[in-house]
């Protein structure tokens, strides 16, 4: 047989083929057995953690207040007349016994002086009737004269006696408008913008020219909700929160502008009963004000400011303070990353209630000895294991990191 054939199913050139075929699928085959390398393992996460520790730490809750004036003095004339000149300039400080107003003192002095000739009107009848009883009681003796002459001559001197009280009083009334007709300050302190100048009739006791202010010192006026003092009689009973006796509580104003009033003051007023149309409670502080005495512009209260009174005195025990970075806001609430003894981060749900300096007052959901995530919460999976580190107080923010987490300051 020829195998050289071209025709031939067992030529050469197709046992070549054949071979090389065989070979392309023996290579393919150990290709194929060999083994994949490895995936690489997963990296743990690395977060910075707090330990929990209960504290003692003051408990310093924060109202909307607003200033009044110490003493605010309304001047009304004492008699009805004509304002005849005003003395002050308005929107300056008075000092005690200042002329304010002088009201026309014409028909008050004429009044004066008509009462002084009654005066001596009636002291001139006194005269005569004691000269008339001291003259007829001798007589009574000599029984010169009837029985009827004495008594009627006594009784003449207790007429004269009481003319001349009466006379007397008309004086000291006529006296006491005269001198009235001159308006002075009552107190020291600023006083306000006239209703009544030259020309005005003004009425006795009824019409306002103007109002003092004293401003040295302020009172400050607060409106506590009664939610508050609920909690507060609460935390007070648990032996939470201790306080002082309250009219030992302080109070520290920051101004609209941020500012700081430079004293404290102290309480002195809480109302006995809660106003139904707000449902709050006042109290009321005192501010010494130094400066209320200088020129206005340099002073730091002005009567009717709203500012913010942070009240100083009470002390909170047990209180657990965790960094505000590490409390989060979600769609339930405020919740934080605690690792648990598996090492896992899970999510636990707290009330955060207050700031204190950096941190958060943790009111419930914590307990001592437990551990909170700090840094790395943009690491966390919800149930994953974590290495927790302790925490590191200084901490540069990274890019796409926020500068601070979800939370507001409540009072």
């Amino acid at each position: 047989m020829n195998l050289s054939h071209p025709w031939h199913p067992f030529s050469r050139s197709s046992a070549a083929a054949v071979i090389a075929l065989g070979t392309a699928l023996i290579l393919i085959s150990f290709s194929g057995c060999k083994k994949a390398p490895p995936a690489p393992a997963q990296t743990v996460p690395e977060v910075e953690v707090i330990t929990v520790t209960t504290q003692t730490v003051p408990d310093e809750p924060e109202f909307i207040g607003q200033t009044q004036a110490f003493r605010p003095v309304e001047i009304r004339p004492q008699v009805t007349g004509i304002i005849k000149k005003v003395f002050f300039t308005e929107g300056t400080n008075v000092k005690k016994g200042n002329k304010l107003y002088l009201i026309d003192p014409v028909p008050f002095e004429a009044a004066y002086f008509s009462g002084k000739a009654r005066v001596a009107q009636a002291q001139a009848r006194l005269v005569q009737a004691e000269q008339e009883e001291a003259r007829v009681k001798p007589l009574l003796e000599e029984q010169a004269v009837s029985r009827k002459s004495v008594d009627d001559a006594i009784a003449e001197t207790l007429a004269a006696k009481a003319g001349l009280e009466a006379a007397q009083s008309d004086l000291i009334r006529a006296k006491f408008d005269l001198d009235n007709t001159i308006i002075t300050a009552p107190v020291n302190g600023r006083i306000g913008r006239s209703h009544f100048y030259e020309g005005r009739l003004v009425s006795a006791q009824t019409t306002l020219l103007t109002t003092i202010d004293q401003l040295d010192p302020m009172y400050v006026n607060v409106n506590v909700p009664e939610s508050y003092l609920l909690r507060r009689r609460r935390e007070l009973a648990e032996k939470k929160v201790q306080r002082p006796d309250i009219f030992q509580l302080r109070g520290v104003i920051t101004f609209s502008d941020g500012s700081v009033y430079p004293q404290e003051g102290v309480l002195d007023f809480s109302d006995v009963s809660i106003r139904p149309e707000t449902g709050t409670l006042e109290g009321r502080f005192t501010f010494p004000n130094p400066e209320g005495s200088f020129s206005p512009g340099q002073s730091y209260f002005y009567p009717g400011q709203f500012v913010h009174v942070r009240v100083k005195g009470y002390i909170r025990t047990d209180a657990i303070l965790i960094p505000q970075r590490a409390v989060q806001l979600g769609p339930q609430g405020s919740f934080v990353y605690v690792v648990d003894a598996e090492s896992k981060a899970q999510s636990r749900p707290v009330t955060a209630s207050s700031w204190h300096g950096k941190d958060w007052l943790i009111e419930n959901g914590l307990r001592p000895g437990e551990q909170v995530v700090v840094e790395g919460l943009h690491r966390i999976q919800p149930g994953s294991p974590v290495k927790a580190i302790p925490y590191k107080e200084e901490h540069p923010t990274g890019p796409g990191e926020p500068q601070s987490e979800a939370g507001g300051k409540s009072a």
